[in-house]
């Protein structure tokens, strides 16, 4: 069997192609984000990334974060979100919950309070619906420090909200009139 080390190569791999640049291997995602699975396994392959059916379902199922999806039928795949290119999700407007978080780092706290919480090179800024979800994303960027996000009132404001197959609140852009800092 494939080592974890390999199987995280190989969800870092696709998380380049299906969210960022699919033309790093020549493959072009349709207007939705799904690319055709035969054709991302067989340039994939070609690239020197090797893995075959049987590992990729296994990704899909056992990724912790739930990154990917299948369609339907199995034979096209996509990224749940996070895309720097432009795709269509089909995603319907949703009521969120009355709060949700978002985490950060320490550093870029002044910053959103200043502009509010932009989506900048992806295509939505990402909420989490519990704290720990939200500290988990903050420690990336350093010390985490999370926001609450007034997305009841947003969303009686007229902002749209959307939840990917993977669970993250999606919006365009959170002003900072919404975020309140969460103390402790």
């Amino acid at each position: 069997m494939i080592s974890d080390k390999q199987l995280i190569q190989i969800s870092k791999f696709l998380s380049l192609i299906l969210r960022h640049q699919p033309e790093t291997i020549g493959i072009q995602l349709d207007q939705n984000g799904w690319a055709d699975v035969q054709i991302l396994l067989e340039k994939a392959n070609a690239h020197g990334i090797e893995f075959d059916r049987e590992i990729l379902n296994h990704i899909v199922a056992t990724n912790p974060k739930k990154r990917f999806a299948f369609n339907d039928t199995n034979d096209k795949i996509r990224a749940s979100q996070g895309h720097s290119v432009e795709i269509e999700l089909g995603y319907t407007n949703q009521k969120p919950p009355e709060i949700l978080y978002h985490g950060t780092g320490e550093k870029s706290v002044q910053s959103i309070l200043a502009t509010g919480l932009e989506r900048r090179s992806r295509q939505h800024t990402h909420l989490s619906s519990d704290i720990e979800t939200a500290i988990k994303v903050g420690q990336r960027h350093g010390k985490p420090f999370v926001f609450k996000v007034l997305t009841g009132q947003m969303y009686e404001d007229n902002f749209q909200f959307f939840i990917s197959d993977n669970g993250v609140w999606l919006t365009d852009h959170v002003p900072a009139g919404y975020l309140i800092k969460n103390e402790g």
